[in-house]
């Protein structure tokens, strides 16, 4: 574990009733899998003590065909709320314990004004793997207070990527496997083309993550290295969905990065595009 950014298990069980801290549930199916399975009938099976279940699909924007995409501060705002989630408490959000969705609920939190975000490291996998107790149904807190400072300037659009591209004013990292951004692999979602944005770098997400959580400083940084990208210069992480792109702004965080942007509508909007460039040609 390489950051300050994560708590462990037993630091999470002692603290599980201290009233300045909420436990936050971010689990969510991957790409090809959200009709298969029900994620939150898989919370309301078990799921940590006092944890909310922060869906990640439903507090999205519904005003857009695109998945995942941020929602209003307004909307988020609400929700939150309703949750019974207050901004000003330290907030520790979980996945299953492979790192895939516990990142973006931790940089939405973020972007929307949260000072104290942290992941459990190992997730929910190793909660239980130390034999933590799980609780099974709903969990109802009174509203919470959850006063959002929205920081727009972490997002960047279509027209601002297409000129990263074309201009070269900043790095873009792909956080989706090789094979998919190699074009050697078809996409989960219908519909959209094989490929890369032109000039794109390839970090998987995966290769970032051991066990549920980062890898250390040093492998982090070499696995950057490796894959061409330089840290002292401006990053726009994309993925499938805006979703694992989080795991790049994680790391990029952890490693003390200042120039990092995150492109929301990834390549669910880039690769369903005909009249966007794309590597390799098709």
């Amino acid at each position: 574990m390489s950051t300050t950014f994560f708590v462990a298990g037993d630091w999470l069980a002692e603290h599980i009733d201290d009233p300045e801290i909420q436990v936050l549930d971010a689990r969510m199916a991957p790409a090809g899998q959200e009709h298969l399975r029900n994620m939150a009938e898989e919370y309301r099976a078990g799921h940590i003590p006092g944890a909310v279940f922060f869906d990640i699909e439903a507090l999205s924007d519904h005003t857009t065909s695109l998945p995942h995409m941020m929602p209003r501060p307004e909307t988020f705002a609400v929700a939150m709320r309703e949750l019974g989630v207050s901004s000003d408490k330290h907030l520790v959000v979980y996945d299953e314990g492979n790192l895939f969705s516990a990142p973006r609920a931790w940089w939405m939190l973020r972007a929307f004004g949260v000072q104290n975000v942290s992941i459990l490291a190992g997730g929910l996998a190793e909660w239980q793997r130390d034999e933590y107790p799980l609780v099974a149904g709903d969990v109802s807190l009174p509203e919470g207070e959850f006063e959002v400072k929205f920081d727009d300037t972490l997002i960047k659009r279509l027209p601002e990527v297409l000129l990263a591209s074309h201009e070269k004013t900043a790095q873009l990292v792909d956080a989706r496997p090789a094979a998919r951004f190699n074009a050697e692999a078809d996409e989960p979602r219908p519909g959209l083309k094989r490929g890369h944005i032109p000039g794109a770098l390839n970090v998987p997400w995966t290769d970032l993550v051991i066990k549920g959580q980062l890898k250390t400083t040093d492998e982090l940084q070499a696995v950057f290295r490796r894959q061409g990208v330089d840290l002292t210069q401006p990053i726009i992480a994309s993925c499938g969905s805006g979703v694992t792109a989080a795991v790049v702004m994680l790391a990029l965080a952890t490693l003390g990065v200042q120039e990092t942007k995150l492109y929301d509508g990834s390549w669910s909007e880039w690769g369903a595009r005909n009249d966007l460039p794309i590597e390799p040609a098709q």
